[in-house]
């Protein structure tokens, strides 16, 4: 039997191990006190780069990095392949739009944003609702959610016209939704802040962008919140029907709520990306719903390692940074061959592999993928 390393140490007391004790567990890479100083210095860094380098380019691929989250918890955790991330992230980045075009102040802005995340999460439990109590299991939820990315990107590329106009906010067809306003949180006149790329400078004494440290906040929340949750008795629930649904329903386990909680939060998370990917270019078209996007946090995830929410983070600030770089039909053609050799030759992901030879603490069984997992995992 695996003995697993919690990291946290069996002397420890106190809130700081009280903290590590909900972060830490089996089921995520990263439990000693080596990998939290990393991840300090890492968010250290991040919160440094602006003051070096233009930090604009780079938030791109921190929200990104939420939607690949978003597909790591609900691949990576219950099993479950979906095509449709693309689908709440842009329900959430049009209803963003649509309100905040029609409600400029602060206020209204702030409900856009709410109303955005919210939404996304109405329509993936509608979706989960109907796939998971409807029986529909394995490849074929993952067609259902392709399909509806196909049928989202069909409908939006068709509402050019004057009829397809919603308060003040016309959603564009092909040509998108311009005119959205920069993002402002807050309650008009009470307080707002607002967060658009014109530097602000800081006690005189360097200038930095307030919108690359929101997103920086809302990622590194997003990673913290979600190795607790997979760490939690429902984080367990969720691996167990990843590795065997019906030997936990047999335990007695709702199978079906498991997998649609899981669905609706994962939509939660892709929808919050989809409302700060719309806030930073301050625009949104029917191309977030294209097939070639939609298969974007399918490759990060299984290039960082789908049971890895670190994996999904880097893997996708990884590959974004160079798809950009190239730019083109090449960079889809190497992502594509990547995601090929990852499959073939590394199916659990770099992030897992790399953790497994060269960290000093252990990795959880659950990180590694099954063909290469070790028959025991221990402190070394």
């Amino acid at each position: 039997m695996a003995t697993e390393s919690t990291g946290a140490g069996g002397t420890d007391r106190g809130p700081v191990a009280r903290v590590r004790g909900r972060l830490e567990g089996p089921n995520t890479i990263g439990n000693s006190r080596g990998f939290w100083a990393g991840f300090a210095v890492a968010v250290l860094a991040l919160a440094a780069l602006p003051v070096f380098a233009s930090g604009e380019q780079f938030s791109l691929f921190l929200v990104l990095a939420i939607l690949g989250l978003s597909l790591s918890l609900v691949w990576g955790y219950s099993g479950v392949l979906s095509f449709g991330q693309v689908v709440f992230f842009g329900v959430g980045g049009y209803t963003f739009g649509v309100v905040s075009i029609n409600l400029q102040d602060a206020t209204g802005i702030t409900a856009g944003a709410i109303l955005g995340v919210v939404l996304g999460a109405v329509v993936a439990a509608l979706m989960g609702y109907f796939m998971f109590y409807g029986g529909v299991r394995d490849v074929y939820v993952t067609i259902i959610t392709l399909v509806s990315t196909m049928v989202l990107y069909t409908f939006m590329s068709q509402t050019a016209g004057s009829e397809w106009t919603i308060g003040e906010a016309p959603l564009g067809g092909f040509n998108g939704m311009p005119g959205i306003p920069p993002l402002r949180l807050g309650v008009e006149g009470l307080f707002a802040f607002q967060f658009r790329y014109n530097e602000m400078t800081f006690l005189g004494l360097f200038e930095f962008e307030p919108f690359y440290y929101l997103a920086v906040v809302v990622l590194v929340a997003a990673y913290l919140g979600l190795r607790a949750l997979v760490n939690s008795d429902f984080g367990r629930m969720m691996v167990a029907v990843r590795e065997d649904e019906d030997r936990t329903q047999m335990f007695g386990y709702d199978v079906k709520r498991i997998k649609l909680l899981t669905f609706t939060l994962g939509g939660a998370l892709a929808a919050l990306s989809g409302v700060l990917f719309t806030a930073r270019n301050v625009y949104i078209s029917p191309s977030v719903f294209e097939l070639w996007f939609a298969t974007l946090p399918v490759i990060w995830v299984s290039v960082g390692g789908r049971k890895s929410l670190l994996g999904a983070v880097i893997a996708t600030i990884g590959i974004e940074y160079f798809r950009l770089s190239v730019q083109g039909e090449m960079a889809l053609v190497v992502l594509g061959a990547l995601l090929l050799v990852f499959i073939l030759a590394l199916p659990g992901g770099i992030v897992p592999w790399i953790a497994d030879r060269f960290a000093g603490n252990a990795v959880p069984v659950s990180e590694i993928d099954d063909a290469d997992a070790p028959r025991e995992v221990t402190d070394s």
